[in-house]
């Protein structure tokens, strides 16, 4: 068995003025998709406003945003600017992963069993086209996902394709443990952390994963349909799943776009996706929502990891979603249910509670 120790800072403040929740609703399921911060929508709303307007939209306007966007995830996991790609949803990052990645036949590819699709299908489509086999972990009855992983990572392992934490329960894998394993027999570490980044602490050169991607309307608290894709600096001579203009050297010269620049941007730009300087997206991306007004970049977890339902709405919410044990080994945050309730008055009448 692996000994996880998952460590929490002190619970932030009090968030809820930053958003724009009814005074009766308290939101619990990020994992399904979290609110946007007030600043947030408002920058989208500048944005859309903006689009109406073409002629304020200036060259540079291409840039500008989708750097700092890039920027702060880059912080946020511990990587360089230049390690980041923009990128539409978690499958179009795990297609970059998987184009770039020799998988030979015979050798095999991990996952979990009940792994969310995204980061299932392109590996079955890989494996069916190499020769390869899919290895899906079973879960253990004592919640120790990182033990059978490892008892799956051998000399035919190819790829080991990965979440921090379960989507359906939010048990936790121990990726210290299974990166070194990884490592240790030569085969690329693909994570999804949509489920977790945000939530939960990340460090890309502690863990030297080949690719990570992330999107942004869970834990980010950012938009739909928006990204990022880290790319380890060995990995970024790939090729990109598409040939796009902005992604070119020289780009930023709008006079010499139809020169045909052979050559990319630097780093991992060369996989970003077409039209990554969505207006109307990438400010609220780029907002300095993506800190707490405390100033603690919003990787760091927000709460404890035990799950105690403190009024009878949540305890009624909550009964349904079956969680592993021990809870040492679950991340409150990802444990499913249905996620928002209405706070309701002490008698059990049923009404609103009036603050």
């Amino acid at each position: 068995m692996t000994s996880l120790q998952l460590t929490f800072p002190a619970p932030l403040p009090v968030q809820r003025h930053l958003f724009d929740l009814p005074r009766e609703i308290a939101w619990l399921n990020c994992a399904y998709m979290s609110p946007l911060p007030r600043a947030s929508r408002e920058a989208g709303e500048k944005g859309i406003r903006r689009k109406s307007e073409p002629w304020s939209i200036a060259p540079s306007d291409f840039f500008s945003e989708t750097e700092e966007a890039r920027s702060l995830f880059a912080r946020l996991i511990g990587a360089e600017d230049g390690d980041i790609a923009v990128v539409p949803s978690t499958s179009y990052g795990i297609a970059t992963a998987a184009r770039n990645i020799g998988v030979g036949k015979g050798q095999t590819i991990v996952v979990l069993k009940d792994q969310f699709p995204s980061n299932v299908l392109t590996w079955q489509r890989k494996a069916a086209a190499c020769g390869a086999r899919l290895l899906t972990v079973e879960r253990r009855e004592d919640g120790d996902w990182a033990t059978a992983i490892l008892d799956a990572i051998d000399d035919t392992t190819a790829v080991v394709a990965l979440p921090n934490c379960h989507w359906s329960d939010g048990s936790v894998v121990d990726l210290q443990a299974v990166a070194d394993a990884t490592h240790r027999v030569g085969a690329a570490l693909v994570l999804d952390l949509a489920q977790s980044i945000g939530a939960m602490p990340i460090d890309v050169l502690r863990l030297k994963p080949d690719y990570v991607v992330a999107v942004c309307y869970k834990w980010m608290l950012g938009p739909y349909a928006l990204g990022f894709l880290y790319v380890a600096p060995h990995r970024q001579e790939g090729e990109p799943l598409e040939e796009n203009w902005i992604a070119r050297t020289r780009s930023e010269d709008f006079a010499s776009l139809a020169d045909y620049s052979p050559d990319y941007q630097p780093g991992a730009r060369r996989f970003d996706m077409g039209e990554r300087s969505s207006f109307h997206l990438m400010p609220v991306a780029s907002r300095p929502s993506a800190r707490s007004s405390t100033g603690r970049c919003r990787g760091s977890p927000p709460r404890s990891p035990s799950v105690r339902a403190r009024s009878p709405s949540a305890r009624r919410h909550s009964a349904s979603a079956p969680l592993p044990r021990p809870a040492a080994r679950r991340i409150s945050w990802a444990c499913g249910g249905r996620g928002a309730f209405r706070r309701t008055c002490s008698t059990g009448c049923g009404r609103p509670a009036s603050s």
